[in-house]
């Protein structure tokens, strides 16, 4: 006879689970010991457990593995909702395991149970964005209950789970052997019969066509398929935040990222488009412009994705297809080798990369603060070609986005549809967990900057070279410029001291006190030598950089313009 503990532990070993994040608490040590005592797989603990879930979504987007995170029982797994739900909106797989209170003392309000109106049932709390949530009532139940779970976050459209298990259950006892393996062998659906080629021939077919590319293309496979098919047929590509970079910046047939705060180029054409083919994306708002940027019909849209409930869920659809990306694209590319394009060249690649090349020619003056293009254009040309850019929410989003050219090998992780800020300083830990040799560097705002202070701690017990740049601006910028446009102060964006001057943390003198380096910048050519300096020591480091406060452009439309000025749909 085993422990559950002990059992479970095994069962995350025999799955490939490298390291689990979270933080400890008297509802979950006895897994913590059994996985400390197997010695094969390693804690990552946090100071905080928002910060412990996005560090395993970030380990999950650099991996493609499951992030796992360990929680302990009410307000330890609340902590963890905004992390959670961030990986769950951004189809991440992640397994959320959590602690409850014993079986035997439900609903008697022992201590931290999360209970006052109804029956205890925290698990309840996540079930509106996990995928799905297992509360275990028998030891008995978490072998099988863990092989759903790996299963169900791993599986069709990915996501979050949540695993909760009463304490005493750790402790029972199970036979030995008892084991729930992950199937040996899974397919994916592709088109059918014949689908294929009538969306071959409605792109060659098409006066103008568009590829439209959101983020549920990730196999490299995937993306050369998808590449060739564009350069087969000569078709434009624009793409969702989400999926900038899954075709190189520098292709000429890519036109950039649409919506608000796309480019103009990407904008203009995706009006004028006659047949679009949307893969794997559920057109978000800000990147469809608040759902004004395409008119289905007349336009005809193809909508290829993973998620049968995403087909025509925003807009009518002409050919709609539950396939995986990959495999769906594979085929059309196969389908267009005998398609024949009613205009063979259908566009000028000259004057696509004149448009782009004034976009992603980024401001070099010697302003200081810095203006936010600066600080951009001196990363791009800083930093490591194969770089990661983990970002948060604000310039360091948005402006990449749209006006950062990504080198090829070069990498772009952003919380997408919960936007969430304090994403990106604990994210850049998951991911140099991976794959500590690359460059990591967070680029983030003062306001995430201090929603995730753990991260900097973590990055230091971790030995991890991640690079914290805070584009201090004294401010929720984005919010605070909405703010002024529209109502002619910042008030309650802005951070003051009791002089009612502007006023930040020295992040720089707070990385030092946690063991790693700060530098602080005060003249225009300081970035890029600290960030020379900081790739050279790789050792954990924040580099404050004090920002103009100044609006990302905003060459698309959204719907809350038009409230603020009183006029609603």
């Amino acid at each position: 006879m085993t422990t559950a503990a002990e059992l479970l532990a095994g069962q995350l070993e025999s799955y490939g689970v490298t390291h689990v994040f979270g933080t400890c608490g008297h509802t979950n040590i006895a897994l913590l010991d059994a996985i400390g005592r197997a010695g094969r797989i390693k804690f990552v603990i946090a100071r905080h457990e928002q910060a412990a879930a996005h560090a395993a979504d970030g380990y999950a987007r650099a991996s493609g593995r499951p992030g796992v995170l360990l929680l302990h029982v009410g307000p330890g797994m609340m902590n963890a909702v905004t992390g959670v739900a961030t990986a769950a909106m951004d189809s991440v797989p992640l397994v959320a395991i959590s602690g409850d209170v014993p079986s035997y003392y439900a609903g008697r309000h022992p201590h931290q149970e999360t209970n006052l109106h109804s029956d205890a049932e925290q698990a309840a709390i996540y079930r509106p964005f996990v995928k799905r949530a297992w509360h275990a009532h028998r030891a008995g139940d978490l072998p099988r209950f863990t092989e759903r779970a790996f299963w169900t976050a791993t599986s069709g459209r990915p996501g979050a789970v949540l695993l909760n298990v009463p304490m005493d259950l750790f402790s029972r006892e199970l036979p030995d052997g008892l084991t729930y393996p992950l199937p040996a062998q899974t397919a994916r659906p592709g088109l059918e019969a014949g689908v294929a080629e009538r969306i071959a021939g409605l792109l060659a077919n098409a006066r103008r066509p568009l590829i439209y590319l959101g983020g549920g293309l990730r196999g490299p496979g995937g993306r050369e398929a998808l590449t060739r098919l564009a350069e087969r047929l000569d078709i434009p590509v624009a793409h969702s935040l989400m999926a900038k970079g899954t075709i190189p910046d520098s292709h000429p047939l890519v036109i950039g990222m649409t919506g608000f705060w796309g480019l103009e180029l990407a904008n203009d054409y995706a009006r004028s488009a006659d047949v679009v083919l949307a893969i794997g994306t559920r057109f978000a708002e800000t990147d469809a412009s608040s759902w004004t940027l395409w008119r289905f019909p007349p336009s005809r849209l193809i909508q290829i994705d993973i998620d049968p409930a995403e087909i025509g869920r925003s807009y009518p659809v002409e050919i709609g297809a539950v396939a995986d990306a990959t495999l769906a694209v594979k085929a059309i590319l196969e389908a267009a080798a005998t398609a024949r394009s009613v205009n063979q060249k259908r566009t000028d690649p000259a004057a696509i990369r004149a448009a782009r090349t004034a976009a992603f020619t980024l401001a070099h003056d010697d302003a200081f603060p810095l203006r936010p293009q600066r600080i951009l254009s001196d990363l791009r040309q800083t930093l490591p070609d194969d770089a990661v850019l983990v970002t948060d929410v604000g310039w360091n989003k948005n402006g990449v986005a749209q006006c950062y050219e990504l080198p090829d090998r070069g990498r772009f992780i952003t919380p997408g549809g919960a936007s969430t800020m304090g994403f990106g300083p604990a994210a850049a830990v998951g991911v140099s967990i991976h794959d500590p040799e690359r460059a990591v560097v967070a680029l983030i705002g003062d306001g995430g900057m201090s929603a995730q202070l753990p991260a900097i701690p973590m990055a230091v017990e971790q030995g991890l070279p991640v690079l914290f740049v805070v584009m201090n601006n004294r401010a929720h910028g984005t919010i605070a410029d909405l703010e002024t446009a529209h109502y002619g102060t910042g008030f309650g964006c802005e951070f003051r001291d009791p002089d009612g001057q502007p006023y930040s943390p020295n992040f720089a003198a707070l990385a030092r006190s946690c063991g790693a380096d700060g530098y602080e910048i005060t003249a225009p050519g300081d970035l890029a030598k600290a960030l020379r300096e900081a790739l050279a020591r790789r050792r954990a480091a924040v580099i404050d950089v004090p920002m103009i406060n100044e609006p990302v452009p905003t060459p698309g439309h959204w719907n809350i313009t038009d409230i603020y000025r009183g006029r609603f749909e």
